[in-house]
């Protein structure tokens, strides 16, 4: 609990660091990814984000060594309520009532879900079949950048509405679902014993190869969708998108059964139809002014 409670620290602050980096700089574009590249790590700001971001991954090992998957997911996603903060105070966003309330409602949808595990009859998965863990894998993958690509080719039609981010969130957030699930396999892999044999099975196993393929198209996607878009929205669903992603299908491939008590069933099935749900009827164009309230300044101390 403490490390994932953790992470949520280090996440939300890490975006938000990154995404205050990101509104200092010209333009990025997925299309020149070194170009991109170059831009953010001469951003002293954005490596620190960048840092506490891999910190949070590393609390996140620990948590999926001792806690369901979908449990894990729950106390993530809590830690929303912290970015909404940070962004409102570091970054001057606003967020409309539609959006809070929407908010809110993922964050009762989700703890629903928490609501339906059960320390004595869950169990946390150790293990996945690789050819299972491909098969829910590469067609997300596919998705995500498919649904990515059509999100910049309307973006960059002269007189459309702003967007808000959703589609850019839903994509990158279908990455980090994915990666989420490499996490969660690497970390059935680490151990005190045998640690050369260990090594070598995690070589083997697709896991690794799928951390790589989305931190990079991640680290990438995600940072011109943050510059473009407010992190009190875009982060809120891409985290959604993850956590629905991780809990639902990760859960399934480690074999983490579902409950047996029909009331525990029925919180863990409503949670998750209500946040997508919600997340499907959020607004697809930003209603917010076009030119909201600078950000505070950061002060030392």
């Amino acid at each position: 609990m403490a490390a994932a409670l953790l992470a949520n620290v280090l996440y939300s602050t890490g975006f938000v660091l990154e995404k205050r980096a990101l509104t200092a700089m010209p333009s990025v574009s997925v299309r020149n990814p070194l170009r991109l590249l170059g831009q953010v790590l001469g951003s002293p700001l954005w490596i620190g984000g960048s840092l506490a971001l891999a910190a949070g991954f590393g609390a996140q090992l620990a948590v999926y060594r001792t806690l369901p998957i979908a449990a894990a997911q729950g106390i993530f996603v809590s830690g929303l309520v912290l970015l909404l903060l940070l962004s409102s105070v570091l970054l001057g966003e606003e967020t409309s009532g539609r959006e809070r309330y929407a908010v809110g409602a993922i964050l009762l949808a989700l703890l629903m879900v928490v609501l339906s595990l059960s320390e004595n009859s869950d169990t946390v998965g150790r293990g996945a079949p690789a050819p299972l863990v491909l098969t829910v894998c590469l067609p997300s993958l596919a998705a995500g950048l498919w649904l990515y690509s059509s999100a910049e080719r309307r973006a960059r039609h002269r007189h459309r509405m702003p967007t808000t981010g959703v589609e850019y969130g839903v994509a990158v957030g279908l990455l980090y679902g994915v990666s989420s699930l490499a996490i969660k396999g690497v970390s059935s892999h680490l151990t005190t014993q045998g640690i050369g044999g260990a090594l070598v099975d995690l070589l083997r196993s697709p896991y690794p190869y799928l951390l790589l393929f989305t931190g990079a198209f991640g680290l990438i996607m995600s940072q011109a969708a943050l510059q473009r878009c407010r992190a009190s929205l875009i982060v809120p669903v891409c985290t959604t998108v993850t956590a629905l992603f991780t809990a639902v299908l990760g859960t399934l491939a480690f074999g983490e059964a579902l409950p047996h008590e029909p009331v525990r069933l029925a919180l863990r099935i409503a949670g998750t139809v209500l946040a997508v749900t919600v997340l499907l009827a959020m607004p697809k164009h930003d209603g917010t002014p076009s030119h909201p309230s600078p950000p505070k300044e950061l002060t030392s101390g």
